[in-house]
């Protein structure tokens, strides 16, 4: 059963970053276009892959947003309830559905349909400038967003900043503390005391193998460092992380403050209008 989705505000509409440049007049001829749709519980409104042929805006209940993965599990990826909307870029591309949309709570709904809007769209070409460039705007943003990311990979920074004698000292540290190292010394040791002992008439270090003795020595005495230079790379790529994580943090504050002064805004000059549409629709 469908019917006009008279009731709906305009600030609801506008909510729709798509319509958000629209102007009272032509967001209410946008509005007039919407048709409202009571669905019940358990329905399924789409599946992934189908054709997109409409947008949809929820005036109440809870729609599940899900995919299936490669093993065929449901993979939920949101539960939209009253005031969101979803599928607004198939009314746009007309492409396939990326994900299934599944009525979990009984929902009414506005549905704009593609061929309304686009028939919208023609009979509106200023309009359909400004939603353009509403668009654009948006990507402009996401652009400089992803210039501007703080949150990166500890580790790639860390391998960005390696050097050849922090590779070989990694490389030195990882090999002198494995079993390799162990396994390696000690065929090399029995090899040495066999070749002096008993292979070579007169060995050129007999026992007690003093030769043998400061070559280990020396061994242990240049191991020690390299594995302290690698250990002093930990630390620094510790203070990395830190240093990444109060970026991200300070981000995060930035925006959230961003975040805050818009609703600021919403409260004092967008709420009352809304407040005062709903009044005189309710008269």
């Amino acid at each position: 059963m469908s019917n006009p989705a008279s009731q709906m505000t305009l600030e609801a509409l506008r909510s729709v970053p798509l319509f958000a440049s629209l102007d009272d007049d032509a967001a209410r001829d946008l509005r007039n276009l919407l048709s409202e749709k009571t669905v019940p519980q358990n329905t399924r409104l789409f599946r992934q892959g189908d054709t997109g042929d409409a947008m949809y805006l929820i005036e109440s209940g809870r729609v599940r947003i899900s995919i299936h993965d490669d093993d065929k599990q449901e993979l939920t990826l949101a539960e939209l309830a009253q005031g969101d909307f979803f599928g607004e870029m198939s009314i746009i591309d007309g492409r396939q559905r990326s994900a299934d949309a599944k009525v979990i709570e009984d929902s009414r709904l506005a549905v704009l349909s593609r061929d309304a809007f686009l028939s919208f769209v023609r009979t509106k070409p200023d309009v359909a400038l400004e939603m353009l460039s509403a668009l654009t705007d948006r990507l402009r943003r996401t652009d400089e967003l992803l210039r501007s990311r703080v949150s990166r990979n500890a580790n790639e920074e860390e391998k960005a900043r390696l050097t050849l004698a922090d590779r070989a000292a990694d490389l030195i540290a990882e090999f002198g503390g494995s079993w390799k190292f162990i396994i390696t010394s000690f065929v090399a040791i029995i090899f040495w005391i066999v070749l002096n002992s008993w292979i070579l008439i007169r060995g050129f270090d007999p026992a007690p193998y003093a030769m043998l003795n400061l070559t280990l020595a020396v061994i242990a005495g240049m191991q020690a460092p390299i594995i302290m230079m690698s250990q002093n790379r930990q630390g620094e790529k510790d203070r990395l992380r830190a240093d990444l994580d109060y970026q991200v943090n300070l981000k995060n504050e930035l925006s959230l403050a961003e975040v805050l002064r818009r609703l600021d805004v919403l409260e004092s000059e967008r709420l009352p209008k809304l407040f005062e549409e709903m009044r005189t629709q309710t008269k």
